[in-house]
C-alpha cells in the first residue's frame, strides 16, 4: 500500500479494495475504509480485533455483579442516549485514531470514543477471545460466581478462581421452548442467557446450534441445511426476552463478525443466512452492526452468492417479506434519518446503502427464480427513493466514466414504477427539447421564418378516414415523432390542449383492433388480443400500432390495449434496438405453457394434460409434430420441424413437442408482424430507461393502473363555484358511487378524455368541477383540463338523468 507524502507531512492512503483515497493526519493511522468498510490490511484487522484487550491485566477478574449485561433502555431513554449507541461506538471507533483526544465540541464525537473509554467501560468492551478457548466465549469467574451448566449439573462449583469455557449441548425446538417457558415462570434466565450468548458468539457455534443433519443432502444447492423452524423459534422467543439477553446476543454477533475469514465455507454462508434473519436489526439502534453484516455478505464471491440466492428461495413467504422490509427500513433510515446524531456521518459509511442494496439484489434473484414468487415484484419498490433526484441517478448510471460508483439505477428492482415513469418522462422531455432545438436551428440556417408549429408533431386527420390518415401522417413525419404530439380533426374547431390527443388515441385503437381489419384475434376466454398469423402484403399497420403505443408512453397517455403479458416480454427482447443492424432478430424470447395460458387458456390446458398423461402417448393420442389452426374460418396445418408429419409424439419427446408448439405460436408464426410492431414502438421510445423496466411495468405505463377507485378521485377534486358540502355535489357523488363500473369508466372518459387510470392511481389525477346556473343544459367537460361543468341541479333524479345522457353520447368537440 503506497502513500504519498506532502510538504505538511499529511499522507494520502488508498484502499486496496475500492481504491478510494483519503488523507491521514500526522500521528494517526486509519484502519477501515470509509467508503467500502474493508480493512486496509490484515494488520489493521488484527489490531482492531484485539485492541480492547491490549492493556488489560492478565490477572484481572470480573466482579459477579458487573458480569451482567446492561439492559437495553426503553424508547424514551433511547432518544436521550442513542439506544445501543455504545455498541455502535465500538464499530465506529474502528475507523478512528485510538490515540486521538476526543473532541467535545464535535456533534459526532459520541461516535468516536478513545481507547481509554473502551477499556474503562466494562459494559461496552467485548469479552476477551483467548486462543485456548477454540472460539468459545470465556469469562473469568470467582468461586462465588456462576458455574457452567455442565458444572451445576454435577452439583459442584470450582473452589478457586479459574477460566472456564461455556459448554452446552444443542437444544431441540421442544427443549428451547420449555427452557424459555420455565425461565418466564421462575425468573431465572441464566440457562436461556447461556444459550443465546454462546450460540451467536461465532459462526461455528451458530452452526452447532442450528445446522441440520445433512448427510448426502449437504451438496444440494437448494437445501441450506439448517433447522429453519428452530431458527425461527429462537428469534421469535428472543423478542420476548429481557433486554440484557438481547444485548448479549448483539455483543456475541459483534464477536462473530470480527472473526470473518476467507475463503468462506458453506457453514459460514449458513451463519450469514441465520444472522441476517435476526429481528433485532429492525431497530435503528442496531444498524451499525447490521451494516457490517451486510457488508460482509455483499463482499462474498459470486459462487457464494449463488448458494445464498438458492437458500433465500427456500424461506417461507412471511420470513422472506420480513427480511425484505428490514432491508428497506435500513436503506430508508440511512437516507433520511429522523435523528442523524444516532448514526455515523454519511461520509464515513457511504458503503452502507450499496451493501444493503446488493443483499436485496440476492433476494430479488431468489424471488424471480421461484415459479410462484414469495412476494410481488412491487414489494421490492422503495418509495422513499422517490424523494431523491432520480435524473441525477440516471445520468450517473448513463455516464460511468464521469460518475463512477453506486447508483440506484444499477438495481432497478428497488425503484418504484412512479420513479421509473418520472425518469422516462424527463428523458422524453429532454429528447423533445433537443428535436425542437434542431428544427429551430435548421429553419434559421435556411433563413426561414420560425413558427410555433415546428416544435410539435402535428397530425391532421379526418374522423371518416382515421386509420389511413393517421398512417400517412406518421409515415410522412417520421423525423418528428419525438416532438410533443398535437392532433387536429379536420373540419372541427377544437384546440388541442391534450383532450383531442386522448380522443385520437381512443378512436384509433378501437378501429385498429376491430376483427374486420384482420390484424388481431380476440380470445373471449382470456379477453386479450393476439397477433394474427395470416401473412400480410404490408406490415405498416403493425408498425402504426407500435408507434401508437410508443407515442402514448412518450406523451404520458394511457391506452385501452389488452395484450397478454408475453407481448410486453417480447417488447423488451431486447430492451434497446440493436445498433446499425437492420437484420437483427427482435421480439423473440423463450416461453412456456404458463405464458400461453394467459393468451390461449384452452390450448394451454390441453398441452398441460398431454404432459401429465400417464398412458401410452403414442398409441392412445396418435399425434405427430404436425399441428392445425384456424385462420379466417379455414383450418390450416403446420409442421413444427422437418419431417414432423411422420414423427410421432411419444412420452419421451412430448416436452419437446409442447415447447416447439408454444414457440411457434408466440414467436415464429408472428415473426414479421411483431418485428414491425417492435420497431414502431422503439422508433418513439428509444431510451435506455427501458432497460430498467420489467414487462409488467411496461404494461402499466401503456395501460395505466388497474386500481379503479372513485373515492380517491373524490378526495383530490377541486371545486369552482361549489363547495364539497353543497347539495348538488353531494347528489353527484352519491349518484356516481352507485353507478356500474362500465358507467363509471364512461364518466371518466367524458370528463378526462380517457378511461384509464394514471400509474400512481386516481390520487395523482387533477379533477375540477365547475358550476353553471343554467339547469336546462346537460353537463359538459373540458377534457384538456380534466374539468367537469355541472349545472346546479337541485333534483337528484334530474341530475342522474341528464348525467347519463351526457356520458353515453360523448364524442366530438365543439365551441360554446
Amino acid at each position: 500500500m503506497a502513500t504519498t507524502p506532502t510538504p505538511q507531512t499529511v499522507t494520502t492512503i488508498a484502499c486496496p479494495t475500492c481504491e478510494f483515497e483519503v488523507t491521514q493526519q500526522p500521528g494517526t493511522r486509519r484502519t477501515i475504509c470509509p467508503k467500502c468498510g474493508n480493512f486496509y490490511n490484515a494488520q489493521a484487522a488484527h489490531d482492531v480485533r484485539f485492541n480492547s484487550n491490549r492493556n488489560r491485566r492478565p490477572e484481572a477478574r470480573l466482579d459477579t455483579h458487573a458480569e451482567k449485561l446492561p439492559k437495553i433502555k426503553n424508547e424514551k431513554e433511547k432518544e436521550k442516549s442513542g439506544g445501543l449507541s455504545k455498541i455502535a461506538n465500538f464499530f465506529h471507533s474502528l475507523g478512528s485514531n485510538k490515540n486521538k483526544k476526543p473532541d467535545n465540541n464535535n456533534k459526532d464525537s459520541q461516535f468516536k470514543p478513545n481507547s481509554a473509554s473502551l477499556e474503562n467501560n466494562t459494559t461496552t468492551s467485548l469479552p476477551p477471545i483467548k486462543s485456548e478457548s477454540n472460539g468459545r466465549l470465556t469469562v473469568d469467574t470467582p468461586s462465588s460466581g456462576r458455574t457452567s451448566r455442565a458444572s451445576s449439573r454435577h452439583g459442584h462449583s470450582p473452589s478457586v478462581p479459574e477460566r472456564i469455557s461455556v459448554q452446552r449441548q444443542p437444544l431441540t425446538i421442544d427443549q428451547l421452548r420449555v427452557e424459555v417457558s420455565e425461565a418466564h415462570a421462575s425468573g431465572e434466565w441464566q440457562k436461556v442467557q447461556d444459550f443465546y450468548s454462546t450460540t451467536f458468539e461465532s459462526f461455528t457455534e451458530v452452526n452447532l446450534s442450528f445446522k441440520g443433519n445433512l448427510s448426502k443432502d449437504d451438496k444440494m444447492i437448494d437445501n441450506p441445511g439448517i433447522q429453519k423452524e428452530l431458527v425461527f423459534l429462537a428469534y421469535d422467543l428472543l423478542e420476548q426476552l429481557p433486554n440484557d439477553i438481547k444485548k448479549g446476543v448483539l455483543k456475541a454477533i459483534i464477536n462473530s463478525l470480527l472473526k470473518d475469514k476467507r475463503p468462506h465455507t458453506k457453514d459460514d454462508l449458513r451463519a450469514y443466512l441465520i444472522l441476517v434473519l435476526n429481528p433485532q436489526f429492525n431497530n435503528f439502534a442496531t444498524y451499525v452492526i447490521f451494516a457490517h453484516l451486510l457488508r460482509q455478505m455483499a463482499a462474498l464471491s459470486d459462487h457464494d452468492h449463488h448458494y445464498l440466492v438458492h437458500w433465500f428461495k427456500t424461506l417461507p413467504p412471511d420470513r422472506f417479506k420480513a427480511l425484505l422490509d428490514k432491508l428497506h427500513g435500513f436503506v430508508s433510515y440511512r437516507l433520511f434519518p429522523s435523528k442523524p446524531q444516532d448514526l455515523p456521518p454519511m461520509s464515513k459509511c457511504s458503503w452502507w446503502i450499496p451493501s444493503a442494496t446488493k443483499v436485496m439484489a440476492l433476494l430479488n434473484a431468489a424471488n424471480n427464480l421461484k415459479s410462484l414468487p414469495s412476494v410481488n415484484h412491487a414489494d421490492f419498490y422503495n418509495t422513499t427513493l422517490n424523494n431523491l433526484d432520480m435524473m441525477a441517478e440516471y445520468y450517473a448510471w448513463q455516464n460511468p466514466s464521469t460518475h463512477s460508483g453506486f447508483t440506484f439505477c444499477q438495481y432497478p428492482f428497488i425503484l418504484s414504477i412512479a420513479a421509473k415513469r418520472s425518469i422516462l418522462q424527463r428523458d422524453s422531455e429532454q429528447q423533445m427539447i433537443i428535436m425542437a432545438r434542431r428544427s429551430l436551428v435548421a429553419k434559421v440556417q435556411r433563413r426561414q421564418m420560425p413558427d410555433i408549429g415546428m416544435l410539435f408533431l402535428n397530425l391532421n386527420v379526418r374522423r371518416t378516414h382515421l386509420v389511413v390518415d393517421s398512417l400517412n401522417e406518421i409515415a410522412r413525419k417520421q423525423h418528428d415523432l419525438k416532438k410533443k404530439l398535437k392532433v387536429t380533426f379536420v373540419g372541427e374547431p377544437g384546440l388541442d390542449m391534450g383532450g383531442l390527443t386522448k380522443e385520437w388515441f381512443l378512436l384509433l385503437i378501437k378501429q385498429v383492433f376491430r376483427s374486420e381489419y384482420g390484424m388481431f384475434n380476440y380470445d373471449k376466454e382470456s379477453q386479450v388480443f393476439w397477433f394474427s398469423t395470416s401473412p400480410q402484403e404490408n406490415y405498416q399497420e403493425f408498425h402504426l400500432v407500435g408507434v401508437l403505443m410508443g407515442l402514448a408512453v412518450y406523451n404520458s397517455i394511457n391506452l385501452d390495449i389488452r395484450f397478454p403479458p408475453c407481448c410486453y416480454k417480447k417488447l423488451l427482447s431486447p430492451a434497446v434496438v440493436p445498433y446499425n443492424n437492420p437484420n437483427a432478430t427482435v421480439g423473440v424470447t423463450p416461453f412456456t405453457v404458463a405464458d400461453l395460458e394467459k393468451c390461449q387458456p384452452s390450448l394451454a390446458k390441453g398441452l398441460k394434460e398431454l404432459l401429465q398423461y400417464e398412458g401410452d402417448v403414442e398409441e392412445d393420442l396418435c399425434m405427430t409434430y404436425q399441428i392445425s389452426y384456424t385462420e379466417f374460418g379455414q383450418v390450416k396445418t403446420r409442421i413444427l420441424k422437418p419431417g414432423g408429419q411422420d414423427t410421432p409424439v411419444t412420452k419421451e419427446n412430448r416436452k419437446d413437442f409442447v415447447q416447439s408448439y408454444v414457440d411457434w405460436l408466440l414467436n415464429k408464426s408472428i415473426l414479421n408482424q411483431f418485428q414491425a410492431f417492435y420497431l414502431g414502438f422503439h422508433s418513439v421510445c428509444a431510451s435506455n430507461a427501458l432497460i430498467m423496466l420489467r414487462p409488467e411495468e411496461v404494461e402499466t405505463l401503456v395501460c395505466g393502473s388497474p386500481n379503479f377507485d372513485l373515492e380517491e378521485l373524490r378526495k383530490v377534486t377541486n371545486y369552482d363555484g361549489y363547495s364539497p358540502h353543497d347539495l348538488p355535489i353531494k347528489n353527484f357523488w352519491d349518484i356516481v358511487m352507485n353507478l356500474s363500473k362500465d358507467l363509471q369508466k364512461r364518466l371518466l372518459l367524458f370528463s378526462t378524455g380517457s378511461d384509464r387510470i394514471p400509474v400512481g392511481g386516481m390520487s395523482e389525477m387533477t379533477f375540477k368541477m365547475s358550476r353553471i346556473d343554467n339547469t336546462e343544459m346537460l353537463p359538459m367537460s373540458h377534457t384538456c383540463f380534466n374539468q367537469l361543468v355541472l349545472p346546479s341541479y337541485q333534483s337528484k333524479k334530474i341530475m342522474k338523468q341528464k348525467l347519463l345522457i351526457a356520458i353515453q353520447n360523448a364524442e366530438g368537440f365543439g365551441i360554446e
